[in-house]
Formats: structure tokens, sequence, C-alpha cells
């Protein structure tokens, strides 16, 4: 990977004549009040006689092909508040020279800040040579009105992000103004601030040569825990085919509200995850380290990324249905499929369901998402077994489908069937099955399977997030007298095996507690729910033993509730 780090002040960052850019489709200025104030408070923290001697700004990714002009990959944010809270302190000594204070040395400071950390300024023209230059919805905005310290500034007829910068700086002139009231000499106390922060704010600088390695940097930091967001970069990179080939504005601006949107749906940080689904649903398959690189080796024109926004559009509801399964407008009964895969946390098939939405008819499609949520429960749930053979079958079959080569729901199935644990491998991995109920969504599992056997028992259909039916541990979490056939150890290796698990009314459950079995089997035997009276009526005894059988009985059932019937 040919990048280079280093760890810099912010006056090495703006000094040597060194220039910066944010890329033009970058996002815009998002910066409120919260942010300014955590900048400042570190500011006076670090200025502080007492305090520390640097304070650590966190990571700049940079591009650049000749080491003088850079393109902010991230850290937009940070250099261009930083920028503003210049400007306010050059405001400051522009109030200092209207009011006639120290002339001369005020304005020989201006001029000394301003060519360190803004850029030349022409006097007559006021028309700059920044060191920053913003995005293409900022930077008219900052270098007509915030870098020539236009007053009073604008305020109508522009964007939200240009109020925002407008309003960071009003925020940061109004703490310098109070910052200086007490201050004998205010210009020199500017200079001071300002420049002493220079060398206390520190950053990691990463600069790479282009995008691609800027790609791989934010999946590194990713990976190390750092939430960096490689979206804009992949806007970014879409965008510019339009801005290289000398496309209208108009259509930068309609192309630009559409990514927006999908992106506002999403989320900055699901996006990559997303666009790799629709990818893999449609083309090939991709690791999300490589989205990048194969995005941009595939889409190299204005048409191209024209056509991939529209997949996108197309494919969105349906991975939100899947993602977000609440806020779908999806019938009642996909909605509760596409729960239950959250539940597993399962989204190898997702790739499959989305060119299955596209190609299948509606029936079709709930047949096949019943279906894949059989297949997790058998493959995932209880086989536990290794994801990429399965995602290896889905992702083919989805690009089969995208190609037209499988269009019936016979067809896609008998493509499942290696990922689907027949009948006696699924009762013996079943029988063996031990779910600890710690975890809220393992929790969630164990009533789910348990509910699912008391359908099949008696036909009832149970809501089980039902918070009056509860689990019932027949051997107790926190065993009291009663339970010697167990033994030490007993605790660890029994209570979470699936046949020592109950459904029980909340009162019952309350009542039965950690008392002995012989207690709890006349609760079992009221209880209305047919699977747990038949604990009452099949077993005399609880122990280890009884559990087991319990267990390989319920793993009969169960092959049976969770079944598919593949054509032949």
């Amino acid at each position: 990977m040919n990048f280079d780090t280093s760890n810099r002040t912010w006056r090495q960052l703006m000094g040597n004549g060194l220039l910066y850019r944010v890329p033009p489709f970058q996002r815009d200025y998002s910066w409120g009040e919260e942010e300014w104030d955590d900048l400042w408070h570190d500011v006076r923290e670090v200025m502080r006689p007492e305090g520390e001697p640097a304070h650590y700004m966190g990571y700049l990714v940079l591009q650049s092909e000749d080491g003088k002009r850079f393109d902010i990959i991230d850290g937009q944010q940070r250099l261009t508040t930083l920028s503003i809270l210049v400007l306010a302190a050059l405001r400051r000594l522009n109030v200092l020279l209207d009011k006639g204070r120290d002339t001369e040395n005020t304005r020989k400071r201006l001029e000394s800040l301003r060519q360190g950390y803004i850029g030349y300024l022409d006097p007559v023209t006021l028309v700059s040579e920044p060191k920053l230059k913003l995005n293409r919805n900022n930077d008219h905005y900052f270098q007509t009105y915030l870098v020539p310290l236009r007053s009073p500034l604008p305020r109508r007829g522009f964007r939200r992000s240009e109020h925002d910068m407008r309003k960071a700086f009003e925020w940061f002139d109004r703490r310098f103004r109070d910052y200086l009231e007490e201050e004998d000499d205010p210009g020199l106390a500017v200079v001071r601030l300002i420049d002493g922060m220079s060398d206390k704010l520190l950053f990691t600088v990463i600069t790479v040569t282009d995008e691609l390695n800027a790609y791989r940097v934010f999946e590194t930091l990713n990976a190390r825990g750092v939430r960096l967001s490689a979206t804009d970069l992949l806007k970014n990179y879409l965008f510019s085919l339009l801005h290289r080939q000398g496309e209208h504005e108009r259509e930068i601006e309609t192309l630009e509200e559409r990514w927006n949107e999908i992106v506002g749906r999403l989320g900055e940080e699901s996006f990559p995850d997303f666009l790799r689904v629709h990818w893999i649903s449609r083309r090939t398959t991709v690791r999300l380290s490589d989205l990048f690189k194969t995005v941009r080796a595939q889409v190299q024109d204005r048409g191209d990324a024209f056509s991939l926004l529209q997949e996108l559009e197309a494919d969105i509801e349906a991975y939100l249905a899947l993602t977000q399964p609440d806020g779908s407008d999806w019938p009642v009964e996909w909605k509760q499929h596409a729960r239950t895969l959250r539940m597993f946390s399962v989204r190898q098939p997702f790739p499959l369901l989305l060119a299955a939405r596209r190609s299948l008819g509606d029936a079709e499609f709930e047949r096949l998402l019943r279906n894949v949520v059989i297949i997790s429960f058998r493959y995932n749930v209880i086989g536990g077994l290794h994801g990429s053979e399965q995602e290896r079958i889905y992702h083919a079959e989805a690009q089969r489908i995208s190609r037209d080569e499988h269009s019936s729901i016979k067809e896609i199935m008998g493509s499942l069937r290696p990922v689907y644990p027949d009948d006696e491998r699924f009762r013996l991995s079943f029988g063996e099955k031990s779910i600890g109920v710690a975890q809220t969504r393992n929790k969630r599992v164990v009533r789910y399977i348990l509910f699912e056997l008391e359908r099949q028992a008696s036909g009832n259909r149970l809501d089980f997030e039902d918070s009056r039916i509860t689990l019932e541990h027949i051997y107790p979490l926190n065993p009291e007298e009663g339970w010697d056939r167990f033994g030490e150890g007993g605790l660890d290796a029994q209570t979470s095996r699936l046949g020592n698990m109950a459904l029980l009314e909340a009162g019952p459950n309350r009542d039965a507690g950690n008392s002995g079995y012989e207690a709890k089997r006349a609760l079992l035997a009221n209880s209305g729910f047919r699977t747990t009276q038949d604990i009452a009526r099949k077993y005399t005894e609880w122990t280890p033993e009884t559990i087991e059988a319990r267990q390989e009985a319920m793993a009969r059932i169960a092959a049976a509730a969770w079944r598919i019937d593949f054509p032949r």
C-alpha cells in the first residue's frame, strides 16, 4: 500500500506553502455548537500554563501526488473549523484596528496570522489565494464572505451548511470577544493563542497517492475501531466521472439529490454494506475491502454512474425491509420473516433475496423468504456451521437469478439444497444444542424456538414477544435443595440445554422460583401450554438424563416444524 504516516502539528500542516482542498463532492460542512464548544475547550485547556504539552486531534487522511497540494479525504470538518476559528480571531484584530488600538502592531499581527493560516488576500480586490478550498457547495461562501471578513455576513438564500459556517464564525467571534475582555494587550493575546495552539494541536496524518489507497486506509482504520466513512470516497469517484466529462451543473445537482436520499435513508456507515449486497446480487461476489477497487474498475463513465444509481434506488426498499423490517411496507408475514433473520444475525442470504425480489412474484418470494428462515435456523442457529460455504452458494444463486438463468422457486430451491442440513443431521445438532440466555438476543432465540414447538404441538400461534409468557429453567439457574442428582458443575452443563427450558406464565414462574422438581411439577401441569404440560405428564423426576431425553424428543418435533419439502 502506497502511503505515508507521520505526526504533525497544525503549524506544520499549514506551513511551507502547503495547500488543501476538500474534493468537490465531499459532504458539506456540518459541525454544530457541541463540536465548536469541544474544540474551544480543548484549545483553552492546552493553552493554560499548567496544561498538557499537546492535544491529540486524531487522524487526517490526505491524498497527494506532489507533496504540496492535498485533497482532504477525512478531516475536513476539523480543518475547516480551525480555519473559521482563526478568521474569528482576525475579526477581533479588525475591531481593534477600527478602534485605533495599537494600529501598526495590530495590522502586522493580522497580516502575519492571515498569511500563516488562511492565505494571501489581495487588499484591493479582496480576492484570496487560500490555503484551504472547500467543496463545491461551501467554497464560494467561505472565500467570498468569511475569508475577507465581510461585515455584516449575509443570511438569506444560502444552504444550511453555509449557515452553519456563518454560525461557527459568529460563535467563535463571541468566544474571542469574551476571552479578550480582561486583556491589557488584546492584539498580543490573539497572536499568542493562535500561534500557541498551532504548536500544541497534534494530528496523525496519513497521506496516500490515489483513491484506491485511501479506501484501503479507511478499511484498515475501521478494522481497528476508528470509524471513518468510505461513503464519501465512493461518492467523490462516481461524481468525478460527470465532473471530468463537463456535464451540466443541473445534472450533477440532480444526481447528488438522489445520492443523498439513498445515503440519508441508510446512514453513512451502512451504505458500503448495502452497496456490497447490491453489487453481489447483480454482478460478482466482492469482499468489502475490495469494493471500491471493483466499483472503480467497472464503473468508468457517466452512463455507468447513472446506471449504478438507478439500480441502487431499485434495491434500497428491499434492503431496508430486510435490515429495518418494522419501518417497511412489506406484508405482515414478510416482516416477521425479516425480523427472524435479523434476530438470527444472519445476513448471508441478503444478495439472494434482493435478486429474488426483483425477479419473483409475491407468492414465490414469500415462499423463498420463509425457506431462507428455515435454512438459516437449521444451518446457522442450530448447526453453527461455517458461513463461507453458505455465502458462496447464496451469492452464486443471486447472480444466476440476475442473469435470468433461474426464474422459478423450484430452480432456486434446487440450488440451495446443499445448505439445508437433512433431518438426521439437524436432529443430532438440535439434540446437543445449548443456548445461554444471559444475552438478550439468545433469550429471544430460545423463546422463538419454544413458541414454534408449542405451535407445532397445540396449533396455537403465539406472539413470542409477549412479556406475560416467560422462560422457565426447570433445573434453575440458582438451584437450592433438591437438585443433588446434578452434582457439581451441573449448572454450567445443564441449565442452558434447550431440553431444560419451558414456557410458563409469569405468575407461576415467580412461584416456581428455584424450588425442586416436585414443587415445580404441579405448576407445569397446570400451565396453559401443551409442551409444558407434557413435561409434568411424561417425567416424574428431573435429571440430566431426563433433560437429554426431552431434548431428543424436541429435536424430532423440530425437524417437522422447520422443514422444507424440496421439489423433485
